[in-house]
């Protein structure tokens, strides 16, 4: 596995298409910035031409209060979001000694980034997922296909649900990924996955891009 040393910028461009990548490739890291530290999040694959691009926020059915108060701190052990047949068991991510994020050591599980808010705390908290590993698929090798509207339910080790809709997938190139967005503070509970996309390159062995798909909590279960 290769890491990038590359800084993700925080604007936005224009989306970009995928490409094929050759099987037996380990996936390659994808880097951003919060605050003075940096970030790595692994997981690029061997994927299918297909377009992301920036979608229209969907109308939203949230419970305000749920929302934006949201609920207290509680570990999430599982993300299911069935309209792309993920789910999957969710480990640990923190940071190594070089203040980059922990990678998954394998295509699953997913991860969550345990120096961000618990998913459905009052903050953006962040899932990380290999799109491949090995040529095969990862967590989130469909996560350039999800939709708005989408419902995503992570489970928490009080035995609450936090339920999400999905209202953004986006592809941002690395070096112009967009930190704010992803890692700066909200006055909601969000959540964030992230994967690799775009055309491989085969000279950095990495993708150029970065899925990120944004939901808001909608409610509870």
């Amino acid at each position: 596995m290769h890491s990038l040393g590359a800084l993700m910028r925080t604007s936005a461009t224009a989306p970009r298409k995928y490409g094929l990548r050759p099987a037996g490739r380990v996936a390659a890291l994808v880097v951003a910035i919060l605050a003075v530290l940096t970030f790595a999040v692994s997981g690029c694959a061997n994927d299918v031409a297909s377009d992301v691009g920036e979608v229209p926020i969907s109308e939203l059915a949230v419970d305000p209060a749920v929302s934006n108060a949201g609920l207290t701190k509680s570990v999430p052990s599982r993300i299911e979001i069935p309209s792309i047949d993920v789910d999957s068991p969710l480990m640990d991510l923190g940071l190594d000694a070089d203040g980059a994020l922990q990678v998954p050591k394998a295509g699953f599980p997913a991860g969550w980034y345990t120096g961000a808010p618990t998913p459905g705390e009052q903050g953006p908290s962040v899932i990380a997922g290999h799109v491949d590993w090995a040529g095969a698929p990862g967590v989130f090798y469909e996560l350039r296909n999800l939709k708005p509207g989408a419902e995503i339910a992570v489970t928490r080790q009080d035995g609450s649900i936090a339920k999400f809709e999905v209202t953004e997938v986006t592809a941002f190139p690395k070096d112009e990924f967009p930190t704010d967005l992803v890692y700066g503070t909200l006055d909601y509970a969000g959540l964030r996955l992230v994967t690799c996309g775009g055309a491989f390159d085969e000279n950095a062995d990495s993708y150029d891009d970065n899925i990120v798909a944004f939901a808001k909590l909608v409610g509870t279960g």
